[in-house]
């Protein structure tokens, strides 16, 4: 079911791991973002947007991990894309004859049988650096990024106050490195430093899992994900209501990917 969060623009959230799919309603048909999750959901998604009256007309993925490039084929054939950076990691991981049971590795096994992986992935890449996302709809600006994983990407709704933030500024989640980097607390803290300069500008977050917030949650929740970060990099337990007893009933499993960061780390560094 589609919720409406501001003039335009309306949120279906998955039951199968707080996805978010946005919809941004423009002049001749809507802008699609990571549409998820299961086959019936994006069913569901695609039977409101006819409701609406309004065809998908183009698509954004905010970064290439699989519950955000699926797609199904009543959405219809519009133009989908990513950052540069994002549809060439995309291709390389397509290329892979078996990326399908690598894909199946990750899929939450109580809706695995229902997540459609036919179309994932078909996204074009946008120009190196490009900054607007150009459509016939509101303005779409392009806040491209290294954290999480490569030419992640949010976007900011200007005229609406809406940021769609891909797998950042979560209530649910923490911060999800991407440990393949050089430098990925780093690259995490930039990217909360560029969502940060915008704060001012949103209206309404949201997540790609995850509660949808208010002005006063875009602060709270970069302080919240920039306090998580600066305990990993200093070696302090991070005091995160995320992770540990106070988790979210249904998200305990967010302390073993805090493990997991933890080890990474420590591995690098060579403890």
């Amino acid at each position: 079911m589609l919720n409406q969060v501001a003039e335009g623009i309306l949120v279906h959230e998955s039951a199968t791991i707080q996805s978010n799919a946005v919809v941004v309603q423009g002049q001749a048909g809507v802008l699609l973002i990571d549409p998820g999750i299961t086959n019936a959901e994006l069913v569901t998604i695609a039977d409101d947007l006819g409701a609406l009256g309004g065809p998908v007309v183009a698509a954004f993925s905010t970064h290439p991990h699989w519950d955000h490039l699926l797609w199904h084929p009543k959405f219809g054939d519009a133009p989908r894309y990513g950052t540069a950076r994002a549809a060439a990691v995309v291709k390389a991981f397509l290329s892979n004859p078996n990326w399908r049971d690598d894909v199946a590795e990750e899929l939450p096994p109580e809706a695995a049988e229902d997540i459609p992986l036919d179309l994932l992935g078909h996204i074009a890449g946008l120009p190196a650096g490009a900054t607007r996302l150009l459509w016939d709809g509101p303005e779409a600006r392009i806040i491209e990024h290294q954290a999480h994983a490569p030419g992640h990407a949010a976007l900011l709704i200007e005229d609406r106050g809406v940021l769609v933030a891909g797998d950042m500024l979560s209530d649910v989640l923490i911060p999800m490195l991407d440990l393949s980097t050089a430098d990925p607390i780093g690259d995490y803290l930039a990217a909360l430093r560029l969502l940060d300069a915008v704060a001012d500008e949103v209206d309404v977050l949201v997540p790609g899992h995850g509660s949808v917030g208010d002005a006063d949650q875009v602060r709270a929740r970069i302080d919240q994900d920039r306090a998580y970060l600066q305990a990993l990099r200093d070696g302090f337990d991070p005091d995160d209501p995320r992770i540990g007893p106070s988790a979210k009933p249904g998200w305990e499993w967010v302390s073993d990917v805090h493990a997991g960061q933890l080890h990474g780390l420590r591995a690098r560094r060579g403890e």
